[in-house]
């Protein structure tokens, strides 16, 4: 078998700073060509792994967070080439999802080698230009699109406290958005919501920021997408909601709505939406579930 080995050397937790290293080498002792790709920007990392497919690679490789994974998705979603994941970002959420979190560079390798694999959903987003891109996790906007912006920006903490942080400090400039959400549900009826809303989530998985629950009952290989919309309520209530977000059991608060769906629509004037932790569009965007486009590599 043949690898590439993508590295993104912007990559927010160093995602290059041996890992990729550890993990070829462990391949390789298994008889796996392993070739490291480091671009000097997401659109040349894209272009060096979509070389390396062309060229012949049976297996793409990350060695990164949800940021880097997202990039490796949009070239081998529908491909049937196998992606195997070195856990080393600062999410790390689709690794926490597939059970490889936890795993070290040579433990993960060593997942890929086994070779064992699963097929698992992604969530595909369409832009008003009719411009396509996938994710894995959750895609976030509003409040938690806010957070995004603030934690991008920061350099210090590093790793999940950094999100933390980030959530604590635009809590104190917290206001709602107005929203209209088409909501085509699983049963086939049409739903919408229009009004202020805090935040709106769609999530394939249930977690983003490095384990934040915010779509707990998710399942990546359902067929389905999960809904969680937030609506205002009073400071002092929305403080006390922030640990039950942590802990994924806000969904039974009356603020919280959540709605399994095919596809949805978001429209808020302004909003920069997040996916896999980075940037994929502005509002409108619709999002619907695409079955089984991404195949894994997991622990056996």
């Amino acid at each position: 078998m043949t690898v590439a080995l993508l590295v993104n050397p912007a990559a927010r937790a160093g995602a290059h700073t041996g890992a990729a290293e550890r993990a070829a080498e462990r391949l390789r002792t298994h008889g796996v060509r392993t070739t490291i790709l480091s671009g000097g920007s997401a659109h040349e990392s894209s272009e060096l792994l979509r070389t390396a497919i062309e060229l012949g690679a049976a297996a793409v490789v990350v060695a990164g967070g949800d940021g880097t994974v997202n990039l490796a998705l949009q070239e081998v979603a529908g491909t049937g080439i196998p992606l195997g994941i070195i856990p080393s970002g600062t999410g790390n959420d689709l690794a926490t999802t597939l059970g490889l979190r936890e795993l070290d560079p040579v433990s993960a390798a060593d997942a890929v080698a086994a070779g064992a694999t699963r097929d698992i959903d992604l969530a595909r987003v369409t832009r008003d230009d009719g411009s396509r891109a996938y994710f894995a996790t959750v895609l976030a906007s509003g409040f938690d699109s806010r957070v995004n912006d603030r934690a991008n920006t920061m350099r210090w903490p590093r790793g999940d406290s950094r999100y933390t942080l980030a959530v604590l400090v635009e809590f104190m400039t917290l206001s709602g958005l107005p929203y209209e959400v088409e909501l085509a549900l699983v049963d086939g009826t049409i739903r919408r919501v229009t009004g202020d809303l805090l935040m709106a989530t769609i999530g394939n998985g249930t977690s983003y920021g490095g384990g934040i629950p915010i779509c707990p009952d998710a399942d990546p290989a359902d067929g389905e997408l999960d809904v969680t919309l937030i609506r205002p309520a009073g400071r002092l209530r929305l403080l006390r909601l922030l640990p039950r977000v942590y802990k994924g059991t806000h969904t039974g608060i009356d603020e919280v709505s959540t709605f399994r769906v095919r596809s949805v629509r978001l429209a808020s004037p302004g909003v920069t939406a997040y996916a896999d932790g980075d940037p994929i569009g502005t509002l409108p965007l619709t999002v619907d579930v695409a079955p089984r486009a991404l195949r894994v590599f997991v622990p056996r």
